[in-house]
């Protein structure tokens, strides 16, 4: 794993400060890896990478400094990167990728949207002579993808709650966007853990953009209709929801040490200490420098003519598929601080300390 990523990782917080600005950017706009130029018109050869939206912090933070920095490092004489965001919008995102196409990018590395709708931008790429690296989403027309294997993914986020709760009592299910076609394998390997324990599903919820304040109001709603000890555990698909979920329960009534288990995915800061804190009971760690440097390096290995390498083939296109990780407060330490996604003195700042020390994180 690079070690350059926890310099990445103390910048999450400005380059998170920056996404603001970024969303505010017209769809026709791109942001280049150096100075925020147009990326073109340098060495001829011209990498785009279009990101979904801004609210998953992920992306800002990591998935887009660690794939622009491999880039940089593996191929002097490539343009900067265009980057480009869609703010949650395939309308934004279709019309962008026409503006990598005009740009000159001859590798698309397209995070939809809208993995099943996405077919045309991609068609429209590939008819321009340009090629498609479906990112951390599937799209089946793409001429490579790459993830982690996100069924796993929700098989052991249910795993960990039916752990946690004894198998046995009432849940609430927050999954993630119906149009989103990683949250529709979250999801089943999720049930099919959850179907087959003691645990009973007491209301689903399919949360149309993966808001965090979706997953609170509806949390919220739910704590009209239950009492507080109906609520066994709560399967939520991602951080950004459990962080709502958190809010929401602790805003009705439940004591921030007597929550009930809550999952979660993604590994963001704030869920980290949520764990540390016992908050949150897991998340799901995706070692996004591998992901995000492999992409950087096949695109480049495209960019320049070159064989991509050994892959596997998954629902007919050629992938490659990384394993994602379970992270509790036993394995902290040996996870996401060893790996220096987040140093020490990142988690357990300021209200944090104690519950670091306490859980012997130093």
């Amino acid at each position: 794993m690079s070690t350059t990523l926890h310099r990445y990782a103390a910048l999450g917080a400005a380059l998170l400060i920056g996404v603001a600005g970024l969303s505010a950017c017209g769809a026709n706009d791109a942001q280049s890896g150096d100075d925020g130029d147009s990326a073109s018109g340098g060495g001829g050869k011209t990498i785009a990478l279009l990101l979904p939206e801004s609210k998953t912090t992920r992306y800002e933070a990591f998935d887009r400094p660690l794939f622009e920095a491999k880039v940089k490092e593996l191929c002097e004489d490539c343009d900067d990167v265009l980057y480009y965001n869609a703010d949650q919008d395939e309308t934004k995102q279709s019309q962008q990728v026409e503006t990598a196409i005009s740009e000159g990018a001859s590798v698309i590395v397209l995070d939809p949207v809208n993995g099943a709708g996405a077919g045309g931008m991609v068609q429209s790429a590939q008819d321009a002579g340009a090629q498609v690296i479906a990112y951390d989403r599937l799209i089946k027309e793409a001429d490579y993808y790459m993830s982690f294997d996100n069924e796993t993914v929700g098989k052991m986020q249910a795993e960990a709650l039916v752990e946690a709760m004894g198998d046995q009592g009432g849940i609430l299910m927050l999954n993630g966007s119906p149009d989103d076609p990683n949250a529709a394998q979250f999801k089943e390997g999720a049930h099919s853990v959850l179907d087959d324990s003691g645990v009973e599903i007491l209301e689903e919820y399919d949360n149309p953009d993966w808001s965090p304040e979706n997953a609170q109001e509806f949390v919220t709603d739910q704590l009209s209709k239950y009492d507080a000890s109906d609520i066994k555990g709560v399967y939520a698909a991602n951080d950004g929801q459990a962080g709502g979920v958190v809010a929401a329960l602790t805003g009705g009534g439940f004591e921030p040490d007597a929550l009930p288990p809550i999952t979660g995915q993604d590994a963001e800061l704030a869920a980290i200490q949520r764990i540390i804190a016992g908050e949150q009971s897991m998340t799901i760690y995706k070692p996004i420098p591998v992901e995000a440097e492999k992409a950087a390096e096949v695109a480049v290995a495209l960019v320049n003519g070159d064989e991509v390498g050994e892959t596997t083939d998954f629902q007919g296109v050629p992938s490659f598929i990384f394993d994602p990780i379970v992270v509790t407060k036993d394995n902290v330490a040996d996870t996401v601080v060893a790996d220096e996604f987040y140093s020490v003195d990142d988690i357990c700042a300021g209200e944090y300390a104690k519950a670091c020390a306490a859980a012997d994180i130093s």
